[in-house]
Formats: structure tokens, sequence, C-alpha cells
């Protein structure tokens, strides 16, 4: 199974607009959401200071910072490929592909480490990259990952400006390990 990196314009383009900050936030307070569709269930789990997007029912979930330049977001789609393994699409990743996928969102995109990673639900794919930043946008952080259960694919993109990154990395590591491919999942890992 391949994800397209379709969302990915979108939220480049809102990266490159919001400005770099200092923050400060309530470690410990969390938000969630769920799917409103009982065949697509997951629990998208977040900072307080997180806020959600995306007003099409089924359609993707955008979660961005308040107070720093940090958006992820979660697409659930339908596939037809029940053998999907994380183990094997990273055998199988194509780091050319990839790369080019994304080149058209984040101009000079260099893909960086790949690895079986979990979410509280289980295993998934995940690879990140980094744009080369221009005049008009900063380099960019991206972490994807990617995995299959009960008929959906489901896809979650966060994206950072690299100089951001000791502060947005651990955020975005909880959020991978808390994300959920299963309806009223509960927090397992802090968010620093």
């Amino acid at each position: 199974m391949k994800f397209a990196s379709a969302i990915g314009g979108l939220l480049a383009l809102s990266i490159s607009l919001l400005p770099v900050a200092a923050f400060a936030q309530d470690s410990g307070a969390v938000g969630s959401t769920g799917s409103p569709l009982p065949d697509q269930p997951y629990t998208l789990i977040y900072p307080q200071a997180m806020v959600t997007g995306g007003d099409q029912l089924g359609g993707p979930v955008t979660i961005n910072h308040s107070e720093m330049p940090l958006q992820c977001i979660l697409a659930v789609i339908p596939v037809e490929d029940t053998e999907w393994t994380a183990d094997g699409a990273l055998s199988s990743l194509d780091a050319a592909s990839v790369a080019e996928g994304w080149s058209d969102t984040l101009p000079g995109f260099t893909l960086g480490t790949s690895l079986v990673t979990n979410y509280q639900s289980g295993p998934a794919l995940q690879y990140e990259g980094t744009s080369a930043g221009s005049d008009t946008a900063p380099a960019t952080t991206l972490v994807h990952t990617e995995t299959v259960a009960t008929g959906n694919g489901y896809t979650l993109d966060c994206l950072y400006p690299t100089e951001v990154a000791t502060n947005a990395r651990p955020i975005v590591d909880a959020i991978i390990a808390n994300f959920s491919t299963q309806q009223d999942a509960d927090p397992i890992t802090a968010f620093p």
C-alpha cells in the first residue's frame, strides 16, 4: 500500500506562515478526538495546547499547536491490502519515490531515518525527512507514520520548522505513541 502526500501542500504552507516563538505548555493536560464514523475508528491524543480543525465528516483531522509552529494531520482511508504490515512496508520503502513524492510540497526534501515504531494500538511505519528551506519558507521537518487496521489506512503526518525540533519533536513522539486505531483509547504516554 502506498499513501500519497496529497495533504502535504496545505501542511507545508501552514507551517511556513507560522511565526517561530518560544512557548510554555501545561504538561499533562491533554485533549483528544475520535472518529465520528464507526467504520473508521481512531483516537488522536495531543497536548491541550493544540487545537483541532477539519470540518468534513470523515475527512482529515488537523491539530495545530497554539504557541509554536507544529501541525499534525491524520487521514483515514479505506484500503483493500489486508496483507500490509509495517515491517513489510519498511523493507519495500523506496527512498527515491518518497523523496520525490514530498518534493513538491517540501522543496529539496531529503529522506532521513525510516523504522517501525509503535502506536498504542500496534506497529506503524515511520519515516522522517527535511526540506532544504528557502527565503520564503524555513527548513521543515516531516515525521510521517502509517498503518493499516480494520480495513483502513491511517496516516499521521507532523511538520515543524527544523529550528524548533528541540521543543517540537518530543511532542510529536508522544502524539505518535498515544495514537490508536481503536475508538476511546486513553493516553499511555505523558506529553512533555
